[in-house]
């Protein structure tokens, strides 16, 4: 697809070995999607997150959280104006259209739900106020895995469960780090970088991948999939409906990357690791043993493979 081609293309002006998750934030992007990133320090996710900003045209935000982050502090506050004499609204970062949500779990409980309303309905309460959004909006949250232990607060299952993808970036390679050092030799700026998406390609790609179909036989596969989430005796607490259309939505992009008109097992199985990962919990006696990628293949090699699908 030439559009997610451009997006990869510029944002290799700056970064190096990326073109996975590019693609995963541009099916993000296509379904108003919010994503959960996870690795160590210095994997470049700011980065990334700005850069992708630039190239869809979009208006960048971040936000640093600490424990001592207020709700206020993320979707901003009504002051009174004494010239004025009236109250007015002062936005908080929230009101952006990429939104980088840094060490997300180092905020408190408190603040932490302060997103909830915008991530699920585009629009923030300030004293009793309905603030929109703009669109395209996407947060884009990070957290720290290594210290995941020390001064954080876990997110709730509800803030997980509206994440459309996680995605975990690792170490990049011999070679990408090789080509990491020839690029920083000359100067890297992200505002360098061109946008190659308009709000009107974006709202044209939307309608475009929601054409794409399932046939009866892969829809059921799907289902399948997510039922046995439910009842695996390692899984305490399996897939939310709201997780099995966030699987359909990726699955439907994937197959619209490919440049497919119906999806096909394959879309379904890649988006999973991606798409339920962060949507399910082990029991304790699995979770000493088990990951929740490991548990998830087991639930996909148990479900028989639809032998026609697509077309």
């Amino acid at each position: 697809m030439i559009e997610l081609k451009n997006l990869q293309t510029e944002i290799r002006k700056v970064m190096i070995g990326k073109e996975k998750e590019v693609e995963l934030f541009f099916i993000s992007l296509l379904f108003n999607g919010h994503i959960l990133m996870e690795s160590v320090p210095g994997t470049g996710k700011t980065m990334l997150a700005k850069t992708f900003a630039y190239t869809i045209n979009g208006i960048f935000s971040r936000i640093q959280f600490t424990p001592d982050v207020l709700p206020s502090d993320v979707t901003g506050i009504q002051f009174f104006n004494p010239k004025k004499q009236e109250f007015e609204f002062k936005p908080g970062p929230i009101i952006a259209n990429i939104v980088l949500a840094d060490e997300i779990n180092r905020a408190t409980p408190r603040t932490q739900s302060s997103l909830l309303e915008v991530m699920e309905e585009k629009q923030v309460t300030i004293d009793g106020h309905t603030i929109p959004v703009s669109d395209p909006f996407m947060v884009i949250a990070t957290q720290n895995p290594v210290e995941s232990q020390q001064g954080t607060f876990p997110l709730p299952i509800a803030q997980m469960d509206r994440f459309f993808m996680k995605l975990t970036m690792g170490y990049p390679t011999f070679e990408e780090e090789r080509e990491m050092i020839q690029l920083s030799r000359d100067e890297r700026d992200e505002k360098h970088v061109a946008s190659v998406l308009t709000n009107a390609d974006i709202e044209k790609l939307r309608s475009l991948v929601n054409t794409i179909r399932f046939t009866d036989e892969v829809e059921t596969y799907l289902l399948q999939i997510v039922r046995k989430t439910r009842e695996h005796p390692s899984i305490e607490l399996g897939i939310s409906p709201r997780g099995t259309l966030a699987l359909m939505k990726a699955s439907q992009g994937h197959a619209f990357l490919k440049g497919r008109t119906y999806v096909i097992p394959n879309d379904i199985k890649e988006m999973i690791p991606y798409v339920l990962s962060h949507r399910i919990f082990l029991t304790t006696e699995a979770s000493l043993t088990k990951t929740a990628e490991k548990v998830l293949q087991d639930v996909i090699e148990s479900i028989p493979v639809p032998v026609e699908a697509g077309a």
